[in-house]
C-alpha cells in the first residue's frame, strides 16, 4: 500500500512559487501534475489561475438542485395548502388558483435555489472542514503556500525543489 504525504511549502516571494508550479507542470518530478497542486495566497493571481488550469466547481449543481427543489416542493406545497384549508367552492372560484400560484411558486424556486448555493460555497470552500495541521496563519498575512498530496516516494526531489526555489518552510504529514 502507496503511503500519501500532505506537503505545504511557504513562499515570501511569488514569483519563486510560481517558477515550482512551473517545473512542476513540466513533470521534473515524476508521478505529479498541476492538478495535484494548490496554491493559497493572500491575493489573487489571476496568471497562476490561467497556468493550473480551470478548477471544478459544484456549486452550479447545488444551485440546480435547489431550485427543482424549490419549483415542485412551492407549487405543491401551494396547491396542498389551499386545498386542504377550509375547502368551500364558491360559484366558479377555483380552490386553486393558478396565476397567483405561479408567482409564489417562481419566488420558492428563487429562495430554495439562494439557499442551496450559499450551502453549496460553504461545502466547496471547506468552511465546515476541521482546520489543516499544515496550515500557516502567515499566508493570510503575506506569504504563499503551495500545498500537495504526493506519494511518499516523491517527498524527497519535491522537497530538492522547493529548497532550490528559496521556500521558507517545508511542513509534511503522513497520511
Amino acid at each position: 500500500m502507496k503511503k500519501r504525504a500532505h506537503v505545504m511549502a511557504l513562499f515570501s516571494n511569488f514569483d519563486e512559487a510560481f517558477a515550482a508550479v512551473a517545473e512542476i507542470r513540466y513533470y521534473r518530478i515524476p508521478g505529479l501534475t498541476v492538478d495535484d497542486v494548490n496554491v493559497i495566497s493572500p491575493i489573487e493571481h489571476p496568471e497562476i489561475e490561467e497556468f493550473l488550469g480551470e478548477r471544478e466547481s459544484h456549486v452550479p449543481k447545488f444551485t440546480i438542485m435547489g431550485a427543482l427543489f424549490g419549483l415542485s416542493f412551492g407549487f405543491f406545497f401551494l396547491c396542498t395548502a389551499q386545498a386542504n384549508f377550509l375547502v368551500q367552492p364558491q360559484g366558479g372560484k377555483p380552490v386553486v388558483p393558478l396565476p397567483s400560484n405561479f408567482v409564489l411558486t417562481y419566488e420558492m424556486l428563487i429562495l430554495f435555489g439562494v439557499i442551496a448555493t450559499l450551502i453549496g460555497f460553504a461545502l466547496g470552500a471547506r468552511l465546515f472542514k476541521k482546520r489543516d495541521s499544515l496550515y500557516s496563519e502567515s499566508v493570510s498575512l503575506d506569504q504563499v503556500a503551495i500545498e500537495l498530496h504526493v506519494d511518499e516516494k516523491y517527498m524527497e526531489p519535491l522537497k530538492q525543489l522547493f529548497t532550490e526555489h528559496k521556500a521558507l518552510e517545508i511542513r509534511e504529514a503522513v497520511a
